[in-house]
């Protein structure tokens, strides 16, 4: 299968389902129309969760297929709409194997303690996007130290002083 026939087909809904199951990024050449067929998608999504990025905007608030794609790529948590990075369920399950996304989180979730804590165990720097309110919560300070030292210098000012938490920063 050509790049040339794909675009030749790219309306042809049969066609792109079979297109997608073999390279799910070929959703890109896929018309308006297929990029916003929900089969398609979710197709390529089995495929390539990365293809996320060419699903239609109205997919993209769509909660299953954002989760489909974060299950498969959890950073692909950017494409999501506001409405669904607000969204707790697929917001913890994107920052269960991937930190970062919590820095594509609502204001609510990054101060939702069990998101961030999600999010530090596996990226300790990441806490650098918590509420400032969780920067000041020991426990997710010394999980987000342990992790990456670096993330201290993102801790509350009042951590940075606690006994504890210098001492785990001058190991080794």
């Amino acid at each position: 299968m050509t790049t040339d026939e794909v675009i030749q087909n790219s309306n042809n809904k049969e066609f792109m389902l079979k297109a997608v199951s073999r390279n799910g990024k070929l959703l890109e050449l896929a018309s308006p129309k297929l990029q916003n067929d929900k089969e398609v998608v979710m197709q390529a999504l089995e495929q390539d969760a990365e293809s996320l990025e060419f699903a239609s905007k109205q997919l993209k608030n769509d909660k299953k297929v954002i989760l489909k794609g974060v299950k498969g790529a959890p950073w692909t948590i950017c494409y999501a709409s506001e409405k669904l990075k607000a969204n707790r369920n697929i917001v913890e399950e994107a920052c269960k194997n991937y930190g970062q996304a919590l820095y594509f989180a609502s204001e609510e979730l990054r101060d939702d303690r069990d998101i961030v804590k999600e999010a530090v165990s596996n990226k300790g720097i990441i806490i650098k996007y918590a509420s400032s309110r969780l920067r000041n919560d020991k426990e997710l300070a010394i999980i987000a130290i342990k992790q990456n030292k670096d993330a201290y210098h993102f801790i509350s000012k009042e951590l940075q002083q606690d006994e504890q938490i210098k001492e785990i920063i001058n190991k080794s």
